[in-house]
């Protein structure tokens, strides 16, 4: 990059910068380090710090230091909202509808942004809907829904970035979310907390205090962004098989939700009114060409033995809509049923 290329990307960094919402110290940070490279330059110096600076304040100038979206406050909306997305598991949807009637009376009180409530925590076993309930809340609230998998996490730097002084650096996973997101109220999901690396957990679990804590969470300081962001209106779920490797200080911040594994009257259910038709649409049929009969149900949700969840369901009807496609791509047919007679071709 030449001296005249460098000189119209630093007058690019200043026009975006003017134009950004920004708090008013962050923007005179920012400026400063602008007009630092500009001198530097001028005096022929190094250009390597004009990349790590144009990377920091592209950054900054989109995170969503001011804007956020409405939350729908409204307890007919939330019920409407859980019973399309949910089949049974009444208590559950309960607790949703107690805790937004809580955000309710918060939002409604003298000084609305001063209330907290506290962040859920749902716990059980895999396919038994904690990621879908998570999905329902951000949806009756009306907020964007991010989700951060902690499977595999190696670092708490995955969380809360690296310092920008070197070029490879990047803000963490929060500040990430929040960008996709857009907004500084969406509900993140902090997805399978008890599948964090062992000889990082520890370290993990401290920011984890932070993130959830009202006390500590409206300055939360990213390495890379080196300048606190409010997180108190973001609303966090976390989600764990068990609890046994979750440190009791992130416990005491969490309101821990049960999910209970699913019957078998349940499955069926859900099997004939959510996940089939689902998979018909998604492989490209309708309910013309694939029809199952009543009495092969059971055989359908459990093929192998009882399952708390639903994933092997899904996984097994996906299974039979595509061996169906593909007997109809053969010429075999455009309508079947499968019976008791047939199943075990499909499964």
């Amino acid at each position: 990059m030449d001296e005249t290329n460098s000189l119209s990307e630093i007058e690019k960094l200043k026009t975006l910068l003017q134009s950004a919402d920004l708090p008013a110290n962050l923007h005179d940070k920012a400026a400063e380090q602008i007009e630092r490279i500009y001198l530097t330059l001028k005096h022929g110096g190094n250009l390597s710090q004009l990349d790590i600076t144009a990377k920091y304040i592209d950054w900054i100038v989109h995170l969503p230091w001011n804007k956020k979206t409405d939350d729908i406050l409204d307890v007919d909306h939330a019920k409407k909202v859980l019973e399309t997305n949910h089949f049974g598991l009444e208590k559950v949807k309960q607790r949703i509808i107690e805790y937004i009637s809580v955000l309710i009376l918060q939002k409604k009180g003298i000084v609305p942004e001063t209330h907290h409530a506290p962040n859920l925590f749902f716990i059980g076993l895999a396919g038994t809907g904690k990621t879908t309930f998570a999905k329902s809340v951000a949806e009756s609230l009306g907020r964007k829904f991010m989700r951060i998998p902690f499977g595999g996490l190696s670092s708490a730097l995955d969380l809360r970035g690296q310092s920008k002084t070197s070029p490879e650096a990047e803000p963490g996973m929060i500040i990430r979310a929040l960008r996709r997101a857009g907004t500084k109220n969406p509900v993140i999901l902090l997805d399978e907390l008890d599948r964090i690396t062992p000889e990082s957990r520890a370290a993990i679990m401290g920011v984890l205090i932070e993130l959830l804590d009202p006390e500590q969470n409206n300055n939360f300081t990213d390495y890379f962004i080196d300048y606190p962001f409010d997180l108190s209106q973001v609303l966090f779920i976390a989600t764990a098989n068990n609890t046994n490797n979750i440190s009791t200080a992130v416990m005491d911040r969490l309101e821990v939700v049960q999910m209970p594994s699913y019957t078998d009257e349940e499955k069926i259910a859900i099997a004939k009114n959510y996940v089939f038709p689902r998979y018909i649409k998604e492989v490209g049929l309708t309910p013309e060409n694939i029809k199952i009969e009543d009495s092969v149900w059971l055989k359908i949700t459990r093929p192998l033995g009882f399952d708390s969840g639903i994933r092997s369901l899904e996984r097994t009807i996906e299974g039979i809509a595509r061996r169906v496609a593909y007997k109809i791509v053969k010429g075999e047919g455009t309508s079947f049923t499968i019976n008791e007679t047939n199943v075990r071709e499909y499964l």
